[in-house]
């Protein structure tokens, strides 16, 4: 994880680069329509950039005011790395700061183990999204 840096920015901000990022991830690798990715939701979000070295962006995360985070993409060459792990931890800071009690999102069955490791808890039954098996889970904040 040396040299990433993640930054929350604004949907105005890098509108650009948080889409280029899940087109590649979730549209172009995983086959979500596009209709589906981009759900109106973006403008009114906190969005985190996590850039490498060279200070390309390589991740991106959202996070709702009612605490759902989503649309957490990794580009492929970068996972493994930690990219993901220091993403939430910025998210987790940020909603520490604020009223939020409770973060939630609905990861896919094969990220789940990810977010168990960082203290989130399944709940619910699995269920599809988007073509895609997926499972709730949540974190509840110390107060």
């Amino acid at each position: 994880m040396s040299n990433i840096c993640v930054l929350q920015r604004s949907w105005e901000e890098a509108q650009a680069e948080i889409s280029d990022i899940r087109i590649r991830v979730f549209v172009e690798e995983q086959l979500v329509p596009l209709e589906l990715e981009f759900d109106g939701l973006d403008q009114t979000a906190n969005h985190w950039l996590a850039y490498n070295s060279q200070k390309q962006p390589i991740a991106t995360a959202r996070l709702l005011s009612n605490g759902h985070i989503g649309r957490m993409a990794v580009l492929r060459p970068h996972r493994g790395e930690g990219v993901g792990s220091a993403i939430m931890g910025g998210i987790i800071a940020q909603a520490m700061s604020t009223d939020l009690r409770l973060l939630y999102l609905h990861a896919q069955l094969t990220a789940a183990e990810f977010y168990r490791r960082l203290g989130f808890s399944a709940y619910g039954e699995e269920f599809m999204d988007a073509g895609i098996p997926h499972i709730a889970l949540a974190l509840d904040l110390p107060r």
